[in-house]
């Protein structure tokens, strides 16, 4: 039997005078929707899926249809939420649940009010919240005000943080003195490989994939593909720019554009695979999972060293550009050599087999296991 709807789990019980040690039991803040595009959750689900059923059991909220995935993992709950009232039950399973781990804590309004009401009493369940952007949110604009301190009220108040880049590990550091470890963002080398016989291109294409927002600098696709007419440029993604994006393209008679949306998992890997070029000139990132998907199916990328990408070896795998002109110097370059391509996409390909989501969630696993263990400690004092 695969996930179960279910209220509150039992705690570990004594059988015959002795105690009969349970999983370790993890409610996931987060929800197991299937193709919710929020990177965050879907870095979540891929977690769960892999945790060890035999060790973990796991809760999880559900909206809609929770992904296949989760729905055949064994001892796992899904506690579906109502279309009203969400915060309520949240709450409750927050305050009544009979977990010993939560994680992946959001900045949400029932956070807000758990971590608040959880002084009143001796609860020592374990918090774990995730970092996974730079946390110089208040001096960016394009970030309401509201929205960062409900950040600062919720996740930055768990009882352990997880960076998942040395730039974003660093970055909590200077901006809050908080210390956390790190576990990286993972991707499914599985799922995202290279195509096994794609015939090349007729002309390179080079992909975008990604919220089409300010701070992701869309629009240097855009000038890219002004600047050369020889390459075709793809942009998978919404996002409050995309009308201003293609009135451009329009009003610049660009035939060399074109606008894919937002993709499901198994179109976007066929983008990657078609494509010959991963171009990502965001400048405000934490460690990118489209890196490394993009790495995974053989590409070559090119990124901003604003954020450090640990996932791209510069002059290895691809290159990380500190200005504009460095980034169209460098596309220049691979798309005059085929030969180049191939070589940093192969490098690419292997560095990303370091963060296979089996690794990563054995970090994972590592981790809850030390938390159980510091609780007991802790319950014992």
């Amino acid at each position: 039997m695969g996930a179960k709807h279910c209220g509150h789990a039992e705690l570990n019980e004594y059988k015959g005078g002795v105690l009969e040690l349970k999983p370790i039991r993890i409610l996931v803040d987060s929800f197991a929707d299937a193709d919710l595009p929020n990177a965050q959750m879907g870095n979540a689900r891929e977690i769960v899926r892999r945790l060890d059923p035999a060790r973990f059991h796991v809760s999880m909220f559900a909206l809609g249809r929770p992904d296949p995935r989760i729905v055949a993992r064994e001892n796992t709950c899904l506690i579906q939420l109502p279309q009203r009232r969400q915060t309520v039950r949240i709450l409750r399973e927050f305050l009544c649940g009979a977990h010993q781990v939560l994680f992946y804590m959001k900045a949400s309004p029932a956070s807000r009010w758990y971590l608040s009401l959880r002084k009143r009493w001796s609860d020592r369940r374990t918090t774990i919240g995730t970092v996974e952007s730079r946390s110089d949110l208040r001096s960016k604009d394009f970030i309401p005000r509201e929205t960062v301190c409900l950040w600062e009220q919720t996740v930055l108040r768990c009882d352990r943080l997880f960076s998942n880049s040395q730039s974003v590990q660093k970055s909590l550091g200077r901006q809050y003195g908080l210390q956390s470890e790190i576990i990286p963002t993972g991707v499914d080398t599985k799922f995202f490989t290279p195509s096994p016989a794609r015939p090349p291109n007729s002309r390179p294409q080079v992909l975008f994939v990604g919220s089409l927002r300010t701070y992701k600098h869309p629009h240097i696709i855009v000038d890219a593909a002004a600047r050369f007419p020889q390459a075709d440029f793809r942009i998978a993604g919404e996002g409050p720019l995309a009308a201003e994006l293609r009135n451009r393209i329009t009003t610049e008679r660009l035939k060399n554009v074109e606008f894919l949306g937002l993709l499901k998992a198994e179109a976007l890997r066929s983008e990657y695979q078609n494509a010959d070029i991963f171009l990502f000139p965001s400048c405000w990132e934490g460690s990118p999972k489209v890196i490394l998907e993009a790495a995974a199916c053989g590409l070559p990328v090119i990124a901003r060293s604003d954020y450090s990408p640990e996932t791209i070896l510069h002059g290895t795998s691809g290159y990380q550009a500190a200005s504009d002109e460095s980034i169209f110097a460098h596309l220049e370059e691979l798309l005059r050599s085929p030969a180049l391509r191939e070589q940093l996409g192969r490098n690419g390909r292997k560095l990303s087999e370091k963060y296979d989501w089996g690794a990563i969630t054995a970090q994972w696993e590592e981790a809850f296991t030390h938390s159980l263990a510091e609780r007991e400690l802790r319950n014992v004092s």
